[in-house]
């Protein structure tokens, strides 16, 4: 006997609260509200940039050391729903209904959730991250003893661990949510749509207008911090190649290039620019990816992909575990360190993989945001993570007296083999683009967000979060420094605590909308 009653009953429109001032088409209270708070914390860093980096390093500290438990739970349900969905029936319903075709190639959908989720990430810890662990540069996981054969397998598999199925987990959650959601159910492209079966009319009131704006928060706050480190990274590589000091300037100067033609791009929207751009980039890193993999230790590297991936296997359980840990330093300053962070990038990330993924299954659109960058991450991670350590375990390169400038570690592996300069360089070049894909994307999905869940807005909406961006970014690194960016990563991790209250209560809401669809459609 079928269920009579809908899941969704309401006769709200999308933008219905919105008003249209000065050419924009805004969501009130949502634009002004993120739009003010978002202007007094720049303001204030800016004014007290040591006071404000310790109010939020403080506060970053106290939710990772009293809430790891939470941030560690999370993630686990995240992958174990996940797999969930996957192995069920609510697997086949489609993205859209059933009628409905994917907008874009697969290549194309690879290259586009790949570049806008992780590809920076990739680019700035592939060879610090194993390194670091290896050295015991700030802790090594579950304890092991550094400079070791064992501690080499295990830096591989922890730093799989954090580039893995957890964090894309959460953001397979938000994007899923909020694709079944818009897609099948006509709500809102916005974060608070995901919780109508759970809040009713009232996720039209002042409750989503609070999710949206830590959406809005997490997103803006994430995406200015990592085009801030990204700057000093590309300024990094360029002192490194061209022996141009690294100065503020230079980091600027990077900033405004890179927020100029993510603009152009934002104006072309997903398909003119963020799909060009992500094809392009992908394409150049599998050619750096192969090139380092020819002319590096090519065996070694073999070897470390098979050991990278039993590690990881073997050891997920372990480090996925929260009871009773003693390798306190590094399971705080990284692991929830980095589930903190993940989490914070979740709207964003999820948002931009559910607008391009219409069409897909829901089976489908789960391996590919999950099982597929895991299986890139473990390719890429063994090319340059595996690298890495053979060069130290010789004792070649800089790199064997230890890790000392995170952003530079990759052209200093880069340079110890063949065409150090060309290899340099397109890696600088990849550093760049993968910061201009993750800015108009992220652009386009706080723009989503402040017009209430509208996908064609005016152009002018587009390029004003595009251009806060680079203004966040440029602003604190110019006058405030590293410690005023610090204070904005800070603030972006510590949104991460009171989203895995949504993200935990958006997998219930989830859950309750696919079995009703199972039950109705299926």
């Amino acid at each position: 006997m079928q269920d009579e009653q809908p899941l969704i009953d309401t006769d709200y429109e999308v933008g219905q609260d919105n008003v249209q001032v000065l050419g924009l088409d805004i969501h009130n209270p949502v634009f002004l509200a993120s739009s003010a708070l978002i202007l007094t914390f720049v303001v204030a860093t800016l004014m007290v940039p040591e006071a404000a980096n310790n109010t939020l390093n403080a506060a970053k500290t106290w939710s990772i050391e009293n809430f790891d438990w939470l941030f560690m739970i999370g993630g686990n349900i995240f992958v174990l729903f996940s797999l969930f969905i996957i192995l069920s029936p609510m697997g086949r319903i489609r993205l859209g209904g059933k009628q409905a075709k994917p907008q874009y190639s697969r290549l194309s959908w690879f290259s586009m959730l790949f570049a806008a989720g992780m590809g920076i990430g990739l680019m700035f810890w592939s060879v610090a991250e194993p390194l670091a662990y290896y050295t015991d540069w700030w802790g090594t996981p579950l304890n092991v003893d550094p400079n070791t054969p064992q501690a080499a397998d295990m830096a591989m598999g922890a730093t799989m661990f954090h580039w893995g199925l957890h964090p894309w987990a959460m953001y397979g959650i938000v994007g899923l949510a909020l694709g079944f959601f818009a897609y099948n159910h006509d709500l809102p492209f916005t974060v608070r749509s995901t919780f109508y079966p759970l809040l009713g009319e009232r996720v039209w009131g002042p409750i989503g207008d609070f999710i949206d704006i830590l959406a809005v928060l997490a997103t803006i706050f994430g995406l200015a911090t990592s085009l801030g480190f990204g700057a000093q990274q590309a300024a990094g590589g360029i002192e490194y190649l061209f022996d141009i000091p690294a100065t503020t300037n230079v980091q600027i100067a990077i900033i405004i290039g890179v927020t100029a033609i993510a603009i152009f791009s934002v104006m072309r929207g997903v398909n003119g620019g963020v799909r060009v751009l992500s094809n392009i980039n992908m394409s150049m890193a599998a050619l750096l990816l192969l090139f380092v993999l020819i002319v590096g230790p090519t065996l070694a590297i073999l070897g470390t992909i098979y050991s990278t991936t039993t590690s990881y296997a073997t050891e997920i359980l372990s480090l996925s575990n929260w009871i009773g840990r003693e390798d306190d330093k590094f399971y705080t300053g990284w692991t929830v360190f980095y589930w903190a962070w993940w989490i914070s990038w979740s709207p964003f990330v999820g948002i931009f993989i559910a607008r391009i993924s219409k069409g897909r299954t829901i089976r489908e659109f789960l391996i590919a945001v999950m099982l597929v960058p895991t299986v890139v991450s473990i390719i890429w991670m063994s090319v340059f993570g595996g690298s890495v350590l053979e060069q130290v375990q010789a004792g070649v390169g800089p790199l064997a007296d230890g890790l000392d400038k995170v952003e530079l570690a990759m052209f200093q592996m880069l340079h110890e083999l063949p065409l150090a300069q060309i290899t340099s360089f397109v890696a600088i070049v990849l550093v760049l683009v993968f910061f201009i894909t993750s800015s108009d994307s992220g652009s386009l999905v706080i723009d989503s967000i402040t017009a209430g869940g509208q996908t064609k807005t005016p152009y002018t909406q587009r390029v004003f979060w595009a251009v806060l961006e680079g203004i966040i970014a440029g602003a604190l690194l110019f006058i405030g420094g590293k410690e005023a960016l610090s204070a904005l990563q800070a603030g972006a991790i510590t949104t991460g605590l009171p989203f895995t209250i949504v993200l935990l209560a958006m997998c219930v809401s989830l859950y309750i909308g696919l079995r009703h669809e199972v039950k109705n459609n299926l």
